[in-house]
Order: C-alpha cells, then sequence, then structure tokens
C-alpha cells in the first residue's frame, strides 16, 4: 500500500494515469495556492482558497514523509529521521507554516512566519515534483554543476574586479565600494538602470569593455543549460523509442 502510494505521489511514470492525474492536480493546487499573495488586502473568499491549499499541502507532506524510505531508498527509522531536513521537505515545511493561523496562538515564531508572504512564495518550488519539464532542467543544473560553479565564479571576480576598477577611477559617482559593486552587476547583466553611471573618459572606457566582457559571462552559463537540456531530451525520446520497440516485441512474442 505504501509502495503504492508512494508511486502516485511521485513524478509519474509512463503509463501511470493515477500519478499522472495526481500531478495535474498539484500544479493547479499549487497555481491556485499563489493566487491570494497576487491582492494586498486579505478576504474571505482569499482566505479560504489559501487554508484549502494548505490542507491538501499537508496531507501530501504527511504521504511524503510515511513514505521517506522509498524516496530515500534506505529501509528503517533512519529515513523517517532524515527526510524532514532534505531540502525539498525543508521547502514544504516554511511554505505551509505561515498559513497555520489556527496554531499560532501560543507560537512566536509562527505569528513571525504568519505575517512573512516571502515563505508562501516557496510554493512555487513544489512544482519541480509534479512537472517534467522542471524535472529535466533540476538534473540538467545537477549535472552542469561544476561548470555553472565555475562560471558563476568568473561572474563574481568579474563584478569585483570591474567594481574596484571603477570606484578607483572615478570616485565622485560612487558614494562607497557597494555603489560600485552594484554598478557593475547591473552593467554585467546589461540592464542598466541609469541611476548610476560614470561621467568621466576614463570611468565610460571602463563602463564600455566591461559592457562587453559582460554579455560574454552571462551568455556562457544560458549556453551550458541549453546543451544540457537538449542533451536531456534526446536521452529521454530514446528512452520513450526503446520502451515503445519493447512492448511491441512483447505484443509480437504473445502472438
Amino acid at each position: 500500500m505504501r509502495k503504492r502510494i508512494y508511486e502516485v505521489i511521485e513524478l509519474a511514470r509512463d503509463g501511470d494515469r493515477l500519478s499522472e492525474i495526481y500531478d495535474a492536480a498539484m500544479m493547479l493546487l499549487i497555481t491556485l495556492s499563489l493566487v491570494p499573495l497576487l491582492f494586498k488586502e486579505t478576504t474571505p473568499l482569499l482566505q479560504g482558497i489559501d487554508r484549502f491549499c494548505v490542507a491538501i499541502f499537508i496531507v501530501d507532506y504527511l504521504l511524503r514523509w510515511t513514505t521517506a524510505d522509498f524516496k530515500l531508498g534506505k529501509a528503517g527509522p533512519t529515513s523517517f529521521v532524515r527526510y524532514p531536513f532534505t531540502f525539498m521537505a525543508l521547502v514544504d515545511l516554511l511554505s505551509i507554516l505561515p498559513s497555520l493561523t489556527v496554531l499560532n496562538g501560543g507560537f512566536k515564531l509562527l505569528r513571525i512566519l504568519r505575517m512573512s508572504r516571502v515563505f508562501r512564495v516557496l510554493r512555487v518550488l513544489r512544482a519541480v515534483r509534479y512537472s517534467r519539464s522542471l524535472r529535466i532542467i533540476g538534473n540538467v543544473l545537477q549535472r552542469s554543476k561544476d561548470s555553472l560553479i565555475a562560471v558563476g565564479t568568473l561572474a563574481i571576480a568579474f563584478i569585483l574586479i570591474s567594481a574596484m576598477i571603477i570606484f578607483n577611477a572615478e570616485p565622485d559617482s560612487f558614494d562607497n565600494y557597494f555603489e560600485a559593486v552594484y554598478w557593475a552587476t547591473i552593467s554585467l547583466t546589461a540592464v542598466g538602470y541609469g541611476d548610476i553611471y560614470p561621467v568621466t573618459v576614463i570611468g565610460r572606457a571602463v563602463a564600455m569593455i566591461s559592457s562587453l566582457f559582460g554579455v560574454a559571462v552571462v551568455a556562457l552559463p544560458a549556453g551550458i543549460i541549453t546543451a544540457g537540456y537538449m542533451r536531456a531530451i534526446e536521452q529521454r525520446l530514446d528512452q520513450m523509442e526503446a520502451g515503445a520497440e519493447k512492448k511491441k516485441q512483447e505484443k509480437a512474442e504473445e502472438l
């Protein structure tokens, strides 16, 4: 029984209709739970939507906890102790706690969480479990983490060095080093809000060089993720073709 529950609440496998329905329903519920966050004022309808969604999320959390041994691949009580401290379990808990208005009467911590709408936005991350496309992107990020860490380190070093150069080349335009870092960051991403900008010839020269190199640095992670995503899609298609071919062979043998 618990094994079947685990199969249903996890990302659906090909042909598992019940699990596909569960995934679709949870995606719809996650989207619905974000609706109250689009409004500043709270109405009875929005409160009702939030409480309904949170009630389902709590059930989902408990089901995942009770099947933690299948998820973590280890039998025994250790899995049930470890599960609440896994990343997605913490995301689930932090997204649920702010809405537990019934329990927060005597707990100062929960009253603080209730005032924070930020934690409720974490419900978006729950969609990773139920979307195959998001799961593929997550796997791509995991496989490409070394390359992405290298590019991220390069970007941070580039920002800090550019900020140091512009801060010393044009000190009158920046009150402190943090403002120079802010300017270098928005220049790297080619956003350019225009609230801080160089006015001297040297400063503008630094800005042009920084922008040119920044475009290349920003393009690197996009290329890495795109290439990884395409490989994952090709592997997925190959698996589907292999599965279809296997089913044909099984049917032919039965005949």
